[in-house]
């Protein structure tokens, strides 16, 4: 049963000992008013000090581990079963996205009972922006995902994808990688499901620093926007998205 007062909070996590601890540490921190929060860890096959990291935080988390990396998708989907949450939003273990934006997310959709979800977009706010050809990858991306559902997305890639726990553990997802992005947004608005935007702030890393996303990335969750466009109908609810 799902607890309408609870947000289940996702960290998929692989090699990141230097900034997981300061990002679990802030999360414990957010003030979500009356809404609890539960924190699943899933060491994605980390081969770095992830785990000594993480010793501090395991009594106070639900904790997965894959004994080798399989993607984040992967992660995403063995932790969506232990979820419990109502509601359900990814965080990632580096500090590119400030877990001090979650409340703003979580009353924008409290806000918003027709909304299936709702992200967090770097593009609304334009504060960090990365490297130009990611920006400018997942800018085309966006803008087929709109041509092909009829949306007004700004940010289609983006982690910050707050969801009503109920939708998104009806989407029956597939991807193992970073192309889970692109799943999760295509199959929403597929079946016509609301999907509203704020602004949030980013922080981008360098490949220096750890970053993982590559351009076949990209690729990957081109040809599962053409897979789910081209899924039967008849087997998803029909209706015109609600963006």
């Amino acid at each position: 049963f799902l607890n309408p007062m609870l947000l289940s909070i996702i960290v998929p996590v692989h090699n990141e000992a230097k900034t997981l601890g300061e990002v679990l540490r802030r999360l414990f921190a957010l003030s979500l008013g009356e809404t609890e929060k539960e924190i699943i860890v899933v060491n994605d096959g980390s081969t770095d000090a992830t785990r000594p990291a993480l010793a501090p935080f395991l009594s106070r988390v639900v904790y997965l581990e894959h004994q080798s990396r399989r993607g984040k998708g992967a992660a995403i989907r063995a932790a969506l079963p232990r979820a419990t949450g109502e509601l359900v939003v990814v965080q990632d273990g580096d500090t590119e996205y400030a877990p001090e934006e979650i409340p703003a997310l979580l009353a924008a959709l409290r806000a918003h009972p027709e909304w299936a979800a709702v992200y967090g977009s770097r593009n609304l706010a334009r504060t960090g922006r990365g490297y130009s050809r990611y920006i400018l990858g997942a800018w085309f991306l966006t803008a087929l995902v709109n041509l092909f559902f009829r949306s007004k997305l700004t940010d289609s890639y983006t982690c910050y994808k707050l969801i009503r726990a109920a939708a998104l553990k009806d989407l029956a997802l597939a991807g193992t990688g970073f192309e889970i992005e692109m799943e999760l947004t295509a199959k929403l608005l597929k079946r016509g499901l609301g999907i509203g935007e704020i602004p949030i702030s980013y922080r981008p890393r360098s490949f220096r620093e750890g970053k993982k996303i590559r351009a076949r990335d990209g690729i990957r969750g081109l040809v599962v926007l053409f897979r789910v466009w081209r899924e039967r109908a008849g087997a998803l609810s029909s209706g015109e998205p609600r963006v």
